[in-house]
């Protein structure tokens, strides 16, 4: 062999064995995102609305948020971006293309739950600033003009209308949700306003259908699966659909010492066994369906007075819709035998819904390739948690990139996804963003 020969071989096994060991490590070998860039974003970003016990509370159409927004809006204009903010608040960071394309669109919100964490969300929106700087320091010049977007109130923890930013500018919310009040008499319309934004022109805020050539978004598991079995990359195959109801049970308030218990209207006892109800429907067959009674408030709520009313939530979600529709029925029929037996009346009144979603086989196979690119392993799953990207899927193709979260926790202040973990995911959003500029759209 000649010495060109060997010195080649050499190099190859040299190369082999970095991708071996990086792929080992769960590490993307030839990062082209800065992990150290990322990392001081994302922890800035945590500073906006920390808790004492970790995490943030950082609500979607509060002054916390309003907050953590300029600070992004600064970001996206450092890296050179163009800024603009539609009308339902939604945040986009624009690059240019070499052709007249429609736009690659990536992305996630900011906003939080009560008491939650650090990376659901934010990881999504940050990385996707990260990718734009990145291409900006390899001078790289894409066909499609590219977007960073930031959606509005994806938690719906405000107002409980989830995935609000992006359902405007799918087309599925409009102006019926500008006159819904918070617990402080706002309306969605006021914070519009606080927002900088006219109400008024709220529709304004639609995608035309064809402006988006596909949505991607990258975001935490909040789940289990990837962390258990140690795989660093999920490609989602669907987003659940999600149905959410506010119950009233109505019975009598009386006293607490001098009602005999055969006599007794309790709204409490019926509600405590609808819960129950809940969960036994849920569990009554196999599948991947979640159910979750999330909130219950007795009155007049005084330890001496039978309550006389309860309020309570229920939440059903499957990636089957007939599912949902197939268990709420039954748990409604639950609900009048225990209305009956318990002498209370209960009214249950549909809240929030979201269609399910279903990822584009196309973008699937673009991130496992990307994935598979940077020495990383992948699993399909689907997604149990309701995302910003599902609603822009009926306007586009739609694809989710999943990063493990540490032992299946999201919405509390110990969520967790480690900063390589973090970085890798970044990594596959940029060289799938690539690939599917390479691959949609041909010339």
């Amino acid at each position: 062999m000649t010495p060109e020969r060997c010195f080649l071989a050499a190099a190859l096994c040299i190369a082999a064995l970095a991708l071996s060991a990086a792929a080992a490590a769960g590490q993307a070998p030839g990062r082209h995102i800065s992990p150290q860039r990322l990392q001081a974003g994302l922890e800035r970003l945590s500073d906006f609305g920390r808790n004492p016990e970790g995490g943030v509370t950082r609500l979607g159409f509060s002054r916390t948020e309003l907050e953590a927004r300029e600070y992004v809006l600064n970001l996206m204009r450092e890296a050179g971006l163009a800024v603009r903010i539609d009308a339902a608040g939604n945040i986009f960071g624009g690059r240019p293309g070499s052709a007249k394309l429609p736009v690659l669109l990536f992305g996630s919100h900011i906003d939080s739950v009560p008491q939650g964490g650090n990376f659901d969300g934010p990881l999504g929106s940050l990385g996707a600033i990260e990718v734009m700087r990145a291409l900006n320091d390899a001078h790289v010049v894409t066909r499609h003009p590219l977007e960073a977007v930031v959606w509005t109130n994806e938690e719906g923890s405000h107002f409980g209308i989830s995935v609000l930013g992006s359902g405007v500018a799918a087309g599925v919310l409009g102006p019926e949700i500008l006159d819904r009040r918070d617990e402080d008499g706002s309306t969605v319309a006021d914070w519009l306003k606080r927002y900088g934004q006219d109400p008024a022109r709220l529709t304004e805020a639609r995608i035309p259908r064809g402006a988006v050539a596909a949505i991607v978004e990258l975001h935490i598991e909040q789940g289990p699966n990837l962390f258990e079995s140690r795989i660093p990359i999920g490609v989602v195959q669907g987003i659940v659909a999600l149905k959410r109801w506010r119950c009233v049970a109505t019975g009598v308030a009386n006293h607490a010492g001098t009602t005999p218990m055969n006599r007794r209207r309790d709204a409490l006892a019926a509600a405590a066994r609808d819960l129950l109800a809940v969960r036994d429907v849920v569990r009554s067959e196999t599948g991947r369906q979640v159910g979750t009674v999330g909130y219950i408030k007795a009155e007049p709520g005084a330890a001496n007075v039978i309550p006389g009313k309860t309020e309570f939530t229920v939440e059903l979600r499957d990636l089957a819709a007939e599912k949902v529709e197939r268990m709420w029925s039954q748990i409604q029929e639950r609900i009048g035998v225990i209305d009956k037996e318990e002498g209370v009346g209960t009214q249950c009144a549909l809240t929030d819904q979201v269609a399910p979603a279903l990822g584009d086989p196309r973008l699937q196979r673009a991130i496992h390739d990307a994935a598979g690119s940077a020495g990383l392993a992948t699993m399909d799953l689907p997604s149990g948690a309701i995302h910003d990207a599902g609603e822009i899927s009926r306007l586009a193709p739609m694809g989710m990139i999943f990063v493990p979260s540490r032992d299946g926790i999201s919405h509390a202040p110990r969520e967790y996804t480690s900063w390589n973990d973090c970085a890798n995911g970044v990594e596959v959003l940029y060289r799938t963003v690539l690939r599917l500029d390479t691959e949609l759209d041909p010339p």
